[in-house]
This record gives structure tokens, C-alpha cells and sequence, in this order.
């Protein structure tokens, strides 16, 4: 990310894969904005070595702030908030909050059951084909920022509906 210029916006956390990526960029010469909530920062799992860390009340608005920052949503594999983050700021992307591209990194086939239960929604009359298609997913890295890059360019060109 930080070779090709694209600043990291993520939860502002030290530990885990997050706080991994978070220093590669940094060590990388990128920035790294973090969003954190009040209660986490209190926890210590904050990551103090970032461009810029916005402590935030609560869970909502940190995807709120983090939507603002960011240009597009790229989805590692990830638990619970992962899945939370992605389908509040997908749905908000369906209410015409914003016209942001998403794309899931399937390292190992982490999403693979999930795209293939959101196809089932789709086929089932639940989510319309061109809103499935709006969830990109890559193999790699480079792979998903060069998706990002061309549905970043068209996003502006049509709203999905």
C-alpha cells in the first residue's frame, strides 16, 4: 500500500493482523489513520505509532468516521467486526450514503462460503445481481487494490440500486 501512495484507514488497534498491517504501511513510509472507541484505548490496545489516531464514544461512530476517511474498503479475513464493519458500510453504500468500492482479500478461501451464500441471496430475489456484484474479491493483495482502483473509478458513473 504505501509503495503505491494509498494511506491506511482501519480501527486503530496494536495487536493482531491489523496492528501488523498498520506497522508494514507505517514501516513502509505510508500513513495510517486509526479510529478508535474510547473503551479500547482505556484497554491499551491502542496503536500509538500512527500518522493520526482518532479516539471516538462508541462502535458507531467509529464506522462512521472510518467511512469518511476511507476511499474504498478493502476486507481482510476477520471475525465478527470484520463482518460488521463490512455489511454497515455496504448497507450504507445500498441507502446512497456513499458510492465507496469493497473488496474481500479470499486468502485460503477464508470468504469463499460466504460469497457463495450472498450468491444464494441473490439467486433467491434478495440481493439484486448488480448489488452482489458490488463485492469484489481478490486472491491477492495487489489483486484487490487494482479492483479497487477501476471500481473507484466507474463508482462516481452510476449508484447501484
Amino acid at each position: 500500500m504505501a509503495a503505491r501512495g494509498i494511506d491506511l484507514v482501519y480501527g486503530g488497534g496494536k495487536l493482531g493482523l491489523m496492528g501488523i498491517v498498520a506497522d508494514a504501511v507505517r514501516d513502509g513510509g505510508g500513513n495510517t489513520y486509526g479510529v478508535i472507541p474510547e473503551a479500547l484505548v482505556e484497554l491499551e490496545v491502542a496503536h500509538t505509532g500512527l500518522t493520526e489516531l482518532h479516539t471516538v464514544v462508541g462502535m458507531h461512530e467509529r464506522k462512521a468516521k472510518m467511512t469518511q476517511l476511507a476511499d474504498g474498503f478493502l476486507v481482510l479475513p476477520g471475525g465478527i467486526g470484520t463482518f460488521d464493519e463490512l455489511f454497515e458500510a455496504w448497507s450504507w453504500n445500498a441507502l446512497g450514503y456513499h458510492a465507496k468500492p469493497f473488496c474481500l482479500i479470499d486468502v485460503g478461501g477464508f470468504w469463499k462460503k460466504m460469497t457463495d451464500f450472498l450468491d444464494h441471496a441473490s439467486a433467491s430475489g434478495f440481493l439484486s445481481s448488480a448489488r452482489r456484484a458490488q463485492l469484489l474479491v481478490a486472491a491477492s493483495p495487489e489483486e484487490a487494490i487494482e479492483k479497487l482502483d477501476e471500481a473507484a473509478r466507474t463508482a462516481s458513473q452510476a449508484m447501484v440500486w
